[in-house]
């Protein structure tokens, strides 16, 4: 199998890019995840479009180690959401060699969401940027149904969709509803497990999200039949936040046990530690 992996942000969230770039080296990754926008105000982030020289020092570090930046994180699409504030993210994400932008979706109002993302995506095609759409139950973008409603009526060359496992679960999601997107839409899914009970509520859902994910092949989500219904050579970012079981870990221990679980999932065979996908 020729499956590229990305080591998540979320599944390093307390180290910084430099740090979670050798980790991803390390462990056998393909790519890194970086986070330069808050998922939430108060949230980890490092703005790293606030700082041109360390940008250019991680660059070097990356070429360096061989490995490259995949998804960078995250814009909102709010009611009062404006692309031309996002040009310094835009000009950071590209100085990296970034591939995509993980997108949410939080306005109620769906024509305007939509006019929202069209003028992302204009303002990301020049700097090779798609713009990938997260849809989650917790979100105004709730879920694929949703996701794919914006992505047609927008229409645009460099606009893609993130089939997330978890959200997937959460959103009740079919593989034959994962199956029939179209494959120009699909850059690059998220990997993880959880179990079969799904919470109740948004914040709920949020905590889950971002501290309870499971291991791949530890929970109840049938990840072997969201991924057959992907594209095999799609690249996958392996991102699982788990406050109690990565406690005690170090970074590189977590990674490397998180991407062995991954492989297993995506390919079922002997797996050599430390070893490229």
């Amino acid at each position: 199998m020729n499956r590229a992996l990305s080591l998540s942000f979320l599944s390093c969230l307390s180290a910084p890019p430099e740090k979670a770039a050798r980790v991803a080296a390390a462990t056998g990754y393909d790519f890194v995840g970086l986070r330069m926008l808050p998922a939430a105000p108060g949230g980890i982030a490092f703005p790293l479009m606030e700082d041109a020289i360390r940008r250019r020092a991680l660059r070097r570090q990356l070429d360096d180690s061989g490995i490259g930046v995949f998804d960078v994180e995250m814009i909102r699409l709010a009611p009062d959401f404006s692309a031309g504030a996002y040009l310094p993210f835009l000009e950071a994400s590209a100085d990296l060699g970034a591939r995509a932008i993980l997108v949410a979706g939080d306005d109620p109002d769906e024509a305007r969401l939509t006019a929202s993302f069209v003028a992302l995506c204009e303002a990301a095609a020049p700097f090779a940027l798609s713009a990938d759409l997260e849809f989650m139950p917790q979100s105004d973008l709730a879920d694929l149904a949703a996701a794919l409603r914006v992505l047609r009526a927008a229409g645009q060359p460099n606009q893609g969709v993130i089939v997330d496992a978890l959200h997937v679960s959460r959103a009740r999601v079919t593989p034959a509803e994962i199956a029939a997107i179209p494959r120009e839409w699909l850059n690059y899914g998220q990997i993880c497990d959880g179990p079969a009970e799904i919470p109740s509520t948004r914040d709920a859902l949020n905590f889950a999200a971002r501290h309870e994910r499971l291991v791949p092949g530890q929970g109840r989500i049938d990840l072997g039949a969201i991924f057959a219904a992907l594209p095999g050579d799609l690249p996958v970012a392996v991102e699982v936040p788990n406050d109690r079981q990565s406690a005690g870990m170090t970074p590189e221990a977590w990674a490397g046990l998180l991407r062995e679980a991954a492989l297993h999932v995506l390919d079922p065979q002997p797996v050599r530690k430390g070893a490229r996908s």
